[in-house]
């Protein structure tokens, strides 16, 4: 059979030096894959392309199906976008899996059980980076959460776990607070669970459930979020096991994957033979086992298992060791990547050996089609910029109304309603959402009611920001309500 192909980036920074190490030892260990090289990141930037990616790249990436990428530098200043990002969002990458695990004591940790698994979304939530300065003193970013989005990693998380023997998922969320967005997520996870009853699902609201998380990590198996809660969770997870340089992550999408380890270019670091390549090499286990040469993971996985019970650590371990009084080698990347190699074909003695008995493939996701379910117009919020107090633009806006088949219900200010019937302690900006629905309550409107309204507001001399329409979904209220309604 012919090797397989597989994309590689060096990156920038300590990038070259830690997947050079990476792949000496995935070499060593017998993988059969052809290594295509591309250029990403600052080199591509600086030569003009804001994106940090050129469209040769973008084609062995999409011929390959699998990047193995080291970490990146963005260039300081505007105008930059996020490699990760666009890589992710262009390639439908839509699932992030970290796991962190604890080597202690050979890695010092205070979590010495910690063996959890976190699934991050990848693609929306508030990184779907639409933002606005809608008034001088108000700024905005949308939170897109999608049931297609949530279908997709839902049923990834489920089907991990089944693949590789977890028997518990928990997902975190807002949704007492963000009940339209975070509620659909948590609902499209209950809906999921029901079709792998031999899988516990249960949630915590995001902020106790990382308190609860962070006190005892053990009693967590696998960690299900959306895309902001799964970064910084699984950052701060990473820390917990020790160092994030030992923490790998993969982003996985329905043909495409990336492999990369989650920490940065540490661009001080850089050509001084230092880093530890260890987060970089264990995203190569993970590679190794989605393209089928479970083998080389599994040989690769208890090398680097045997290395780390003998001591041998580069830089980052050595002082956590040295300040515990352990006994240890520190030794420089290239070192640390020959000891691995030295103990290809070794098993630790107290650490549990890995096992891959077999590739894994996670199912594609089938997703439903609710496109064509029943959407009824029954009011507005009109957004508008006006420098005065809630008692006069809300009169005025009465008074707009009167000759119109619409109401003004309510006026808020950051989300507290100030109009009717507001408290003169509440601070105000001049950004109002303005509620209307139609005089009766509960009719259907039409977008000309809206223009309409708009327009008689304009005329008015209130500056109108935006819109966003009131439905109903299938009989079922489609937004959030203000106080008092």
């Amino acid at each position: 059979m012919a090797k397989r192909t597989i994309t590689v980036a060096r990156g920038d920074g300590i990038g070259p030096e830690i997947m050079d190490a990476s792949i000496r030892v995935l070499d060593a260990a017998g993988a059969d894959v052809e290594w295509e090289h591309i250029d990403v990141g600052e080199k591509v930037y600086l030569a003009g392309n804001t994106s940090g990616i050129t469209d040769e790249a973008w084609e062995s990436i999409k011929k390959n199906k699998v990047l193995f990428k080291a970490p990146i530098t963005t260039p300081q200043g505007g105008g930059y976008k996020s490699l990760n990002v666009t890589i992710r969002k262009t390639l439908g990458l839509y699932a992030n899996v970290r796991p962190a695990i604890s080597y202690d004591p050979f890695i010092p940790s205070r979590y010495p059980g910690m063996n959890v698994v976190t699934i991050r979304e990848n693609e929306e939530d508030l990184y779907a980076g639409i933002e606005h300065q809608q008034t001088p003193e108000v700024t905005q970013c949308l939170k897109i959460i999608t049931r297609p989005g949530c279908e997709k990693i839902c049923q990834y998380a489920f089907e991990y776990a089944k693949a590789y023997g977890r028997k518990r998922i928990t997902c975190m969320i807002k949704d007492n607070i963000m009940k339209i967005t975070d509620g659909l997520f948590v609902k499209v996870f209950y809906e999921t669970a029901k079709k792998y009853p031999e899988i516990q699902a249960d949630d915590w609201i995001i902020d106790i459930g990382m308190a609860k998380l962070v006190d005892a990590p053990e009693d967590f198996d696998m960690v299900l979020m959306p895309n902001l809660y799964g970064d910084v969770a699984t950052d701060i997870l990473g820390l917990m096991t020790g160092s994030v340089g030992i923490a790998p992550g993969a982003n996985v999408g329905a043909d495409i994957a990336m492999y990369e380890a989650i920490h940065g270019s540490a661009p001080r670091h850089a050509g001084k033979n230092k880093a530890n390549p260890s987060g970089l090499l264990l995203s190569g286990v993970m590679m190794m086992v989605q393209v089928g040469q479970p083998e080389v993971a599994e040989k690769v996985h208890n090398a680097w298992l045997k290395t780390i019970e003998d001591g041998i650590v580069t830089y980052d371990l050595a002082r956590k060791l040295k300040a515990q009084g352990k006994e240890h080698t520190e030794v420089g990347t290239k070192e640390f990547a020959d000891a691995v190699i030295e103990r290809l074909g070794q098993e630790p003695s107290t650490l549990a050996p890995v096992r891959y008995d077999k590739a894994i493939q996670i199912k594609k996701p089938v997703l439903s089609n609710v496109r064509t379910e029943k959407m009824d117009l029954i009011g507005v919020d009109i957004f508008t910029r006006d420098d005065c107090d809630a008692n006069t633009i809300g009169d005025k806006l009465v008074e707009l109304a009167k000759d119109t088949g619409m109401a003004l219900k309510m006026i808020s200010n950051r989300g507290q309603k100030v109009y009717p019937n507001g408290h003169p302690e509440t601070f105000l900006t001049d950004h109002w959402r303005c509620r209307y629905y139609a005089k009766n309550q509960g009719d259907i409107i039409s977008n000309s009611d809206i223009t309409d309204m708009m327009n008689r507001i304009d005329a008015a001399g209130i500056e109108v920001i935006k819109t966003e329409n009131l439905y109903m979904l299938n009989g079922e209220r489609a937004y959030s309500l203000g106080q008092g309604e």
